[in-house]
């Protein structure tokens, strides 16, 4: 028979630790709430950012932009962005990265990987940790970014990055992060993110009218490149802070529905166990009654 009193301890252990999942999850609803206020401010802005490039890259006859930002060779040193959490208690959150952190060095990059040409720049905690593990090449760690997350921080980091680009340092460098879906589902990205590709023409005739442009269309594309760039960085990595409050946000929910339903089932148990025990003291009294009287 379970003891009554380690029931009893076990019972507000777990109610403790629904007060904590619980707080937590209002804390990571609060966060959610105002980065997804961030990104919902950002998403016009990057949108008509890329509809205009856009525009101006399809009015060129051969749909074909030459930029220091383009390059066709095959790529020798890649480097790859990780971009994870601070904190954990987010479900599989981090643990996706990584495992797709993983699987570019061993399928897509293998050669690379081994040669010593693929190297990774951690931002977040947790995938630096998780990388540093399996002694992957991490040439720099960018944890205090999510401290304090805004576009002037992230423009250092990614001025660092473009710039590793264009020195010939590295001749492809791709994006790995969640995209927020909704709360309960985040989209595992891994994306190129220099050199910058031009869009794909479908149908020429869906083009927009010709303008007239001024400056020339060449330097408004060498002047919107490097703008869009940035951008592109600093709303991957918001995405990836609102997708991380909203899987914190539903692994605090489902830890607190899951210590209620086990102290429901505790509570029970020691119900059981009390009855038994008055029980058995009822029977010995009983049969003390039935051994006087013999």
């Amino acid at each position: 028979m379970p003891n009554l009193k380690a029931i009893r301890i076990r019972i507000a252990s777990v109610k403790s630790t629904r007060q904590i999942t619980s707080a937590m999850k209002m804390v990571a609803a609060a966060k959610l709430r105002k980065a997804q206020d961030k990104i919902l401010r950002l998403r016009p802005y990057a949108n008509k950012m890329h509809e205009i490039l856009t525009t101006i890259i399809r009015s060129y006859e051969d749909t074909e932009v030459k930029s220091v930002y383009s390059r066709d060779s095959e790529p020798e040193k890649v480097l790859v962005v990780v971009i994870t959490s601070n904190r954990g208690l987010c479900g599989a959150f981090n643990s996706n990265i990584v495992r797709e952190a993983r699987r570019v060095a061993v399928e897509d990059y293998h050669s690379q990987n081994n040669n010593g040409n693929l190297s990774y720049l951690a931002i977040g905690k947790k995938g630096y940790d998780s990388l540093r593990k399996y002694k992957l090449n991490i040439i720099d760690e960018q944890n205090n970014l999510l401290n304090e997350l805004t576009f002037d921080n992230v423009y250092v980091v990614a001025e660092k990055v473009i710039n590793s680009f264009l020195s010939g340092e590295f001749d492809k460098i791709i994006l790995i992060y969640n995209q927020f879906r909704n709360a309960a589902f985040q989209n595992l990205i891994n994306e190129e993110f220099l050199p910058f590709r031009t869009p794909p023409v479908e149908n020429r005739g869906d083009l927009p009218a010709d303008y007239i442009y001024e400056p020339d269309r060449e330097e408004n594309i060498q002047e919107l490149i490097p703008k869009y760039l940035r951008i592109h960085f600093y709303k991957a990595i918001l995405n990836s802070y609102v997708a991380e409050n909203g899987a914190r946000m539903t692994a605090m929910h489902k830890a607190t529905d899951n210590a209620t339903t086990m102290i429901r089932d505790l509570t029970l148990q020691y119900n059981k166990a009390r009855q038994a025990s008055i029980t058995g003291q009822i029977l010995e009294v009983v049969s003390g009654a039935e051994a006087l009287k013999g």
